[in-house]
């Protein structure tokens, strides 16, 4: 079993910053790419950024220059660094994972925090 653990979210000003973090735990062989992504609502879920096992980065147009995802290997943890907040911010941010769970396979599995709330207020 594999468990992945948000925390960070929270309420910040227009202008403030949060920075989550993604725990991932369990029976974990390998992890490839991790990423973000939120769901504001009546809205679809959108991708915020990846990074994968080589730290490449992927940011999605509307949060470039303000947002940095990085991961801590030894950790399995990914994070989230959110700056210059704006109330279009304003989401359920998921992490996301995908993970190899047995050396035997080479089949990685998509793995889903809870989801952390995080808004901001203009």
């Amino acid at each position: 079993q594999v468990q992945l653990v948000e925390s960070g979210g929270g309420l910040v000003q227009a202008g403030g910053s949060l920075r989550l973090s993604c725990a991932a735990s369990g029976s974990i062989f390998s992890i490839n790419a991790m990423g973000w992504y939120r769901q504001a609502p009546g809205q679809q879920s959108e991708l915020v950024a990846t990074v994968t096992s080589g730290d490449s980065t992927n940011y999605a147009d509307s949060v470039k220059g303000r947002f940095t995802i990085s991961r801590d290997n030894a950790k399995n943890t990914v994070y989230l660094e959110m700056n210059s907040l704006k109330p279009d911010d304003t989401a359920v941010y998921y992490c996301n994972a995908r993970i190899r769970i047995s050396r035997a396979s080479t089949f990685a599995g998509s793995y889903w925090g809870q989801g952390t709330q995080v808004t901001v207020s203009s």
